[in-house]
């Protein structure tokens, strides 16, 4: 495999990494939190606290997912060498 196909097949299987990370994260919010709301509600129905937890992981959650799916767009590897490429060719010496 040629170094660049290398690279590409690593960053590749990152992602996927990553995409299955997110997706356990998810699944365990889901999990632990019909665990709270069930709690919750058997043991204390007047008074509902279960939604901060929701609240508060949902917002981690949410920036969990823009960095997985969102983040790597925006300033991921490709952006990173483009600018690299950029600043270097700006800097280089008139000929």
């Amino acid at each position: 495999m040629a170094a660049d196909e290398e690279e590409r097949y690593r960053r590749a299987r990152k992602h996927v990494e990553d995409v299955r990370g997110f997706y356990t994260h998810l699944g365990i919010y889901i999990t632990i939190n019909l665990l709270l709301v069930a709690i919750n509600l058997l043991t204390s129905p007047g008074a509902l606290w279960f939604y901060w937890v929701t609240l508060f992981w949902g917002v981690g959650l949410v920036f969990h997912a823009l960095d997985v799916f969102v983040g790597n767009r925006i300033f991921g590897k490709e952006w990173e060498e483009r600018k690299i490429r950029e600043v270097m060719e700006r800097e280089e010496p008139k000929r």
